[in-house]
């Protein structure tokens, strides 16, 4: 880390609504694939989670819950939180972070067109997504299926699915939740002009495009107590394009921040693909849009992409880019990066081997412990 400062600035408290944090690290939501068939957060999982909140980690942010047992899971494996007993698997989570002294706040998602599992996936309009399914996450395999086109009933009971998983989440300790509306999964595809082409009240303009995840915000907010977080993810790219920006730049940004804002989001996330952070957290003109949207809303700003470089984080938090920084893979092999980075140790590097037994918690500790024997 850079030797000229006695503290690095993602050390520093930090505060997101009401919800006190000791550091700027937050651990990015991962999809592990390592609940049980039915969408039961596991013990494993619980241990998993601990790790992080041990290493340093003042926030985590869990890997996304489907909101209902219908066409919302994206994955084999994936966690939900629609059943009395993913409830209680994820309480056993949020007990074992809460014991190490960190907050943990649960991510919602939705998979719309890019479900891997649902017999019939749906979508804002039958447009078939970019790109092939994830390897690793589920027997569907290849290109991905043309969507059939959901309904304004299908739209009032997605609606019901996340603010019932909200209330669920607030009941099983979380400190929060976040609205996952990036990374090419539903609520971004209501977003994206390219895969939504419905009209009123739901397509058309920007303001339209993005009514749906801010009408579940609000939605969110008015059913949980006034503390509990309720912020949103959002992204320019998608899983399977890399390279997508938003059309209208920082016109675009300006609408859909503000309106997240006026919904009541607690703060805002913006991700990043492999592009990372200085990519793609800008517009395709190269204005940075993390520093935008703490200027237009004065909410928190999350950043993603590659901050575990201790320079780029001090850039990032100088310049008043960001006031938290999500790391992702990063994390998986560095769990106590904050207090490697307190300590002035260098993090292991990231690499793909993790993943040799597959994407699951399991597989990596196989992993890791073949690496230590």
């Amino acid at each position: 880390m850079t030797q000229n400062s006695e503290i690095h600035p993602a050390l520093a408290p930090g505060t997101v609504q009401n919800l006190d944090l000791p550091n700027r690290y937050v651990l990015a939501p991962m999809s592990r694939a390592s609940a049980t068939e039915g969408g039961v957060p596991t013990e494993d999982m619980a241990k998993y989670y601990a790790r992080f909140a041990q290493g340093g980690f003042g926030l985590l942010i869990a890997e996304g819950a489907y909101p209902d047992t219908t066409i919302a899971q994206a994955y084999a494996n994936q966690p939900g939180l629609c059943t009395d007993a993913q409830q209680a698997g994820w309480k056993q989570v949020v007990d074992a972070v809460h014991a190490h002294g960190s907050k943990i706040i649960l991510q919602l998602i939705h998979a719309g067109a890019v479900s891997q599992v649902v017999d019939a996936p749906h979508g804002p309009s039958p447009v078939r997504p970019d790109g092939h399914m994830l390897q690793m996450y589920g027997t569907k395999q290849g290109p991905y299926e043309t969507p059939v086109e959901l309904s304004e009933g299908d739209i009032t009971e997605i609606k019901a699915g996340f603010v019932q998983a909200a209330r669920r989440a607030e009941e099983a300790g979380f400190d929060g939740v976040e609205i996952h509306c990036a990374n090419g999964y539903l609520l971004d595809q209501f977003l994206t002009p390219e895969t939504n082409l419905r009209a009123a009240p739901y397509g058309g303009s920007v303001e339209n495009r993005i009514r749906l995840t801010c009408e579940i915000i609000s939605e969110v907010r008015a059913v949980c107590s006034k503390d509990f977080l309720t912020g949103v993810r959002l992204s320019q790219a998608k899983a399977t394009q890399p390279d997508y920006f938003w059309a209208g730049g920082l016109d675009d940004a300006a609408i859909i921040f503000s309106a997240v804002a006026e919904a009541g989001a607690s703060f805002i996330h913006l991700a990043s693909e492999r592009g990372g952070y200085a990519y793609h957290s800008s517009t395709k003109d190269g204005a940075r849009l993390t520093k935008f949207a703490r200027e237009t809303t004065g909410l928190p700003v999350i950043a993603n992409g590659g901050l575990e470089d201790c320079d780029l984080a001090l850039e990032v938090l100088s310049n008043g880019e960001a006031d938290f920084l999500a790391i992702g893979k990063s994390a998986m092999m560095n769990p106590d990066l904050p207090n490697r980075i307190a300590n002035r140790q260098a993090p292991k590097e990231f690499t793909f081997e993790l993943f040799s037994y597959g994407v699951s918690v399991s597989s990596q500790m196989k992993w890791e412990a073949e690496q230590s024997a």
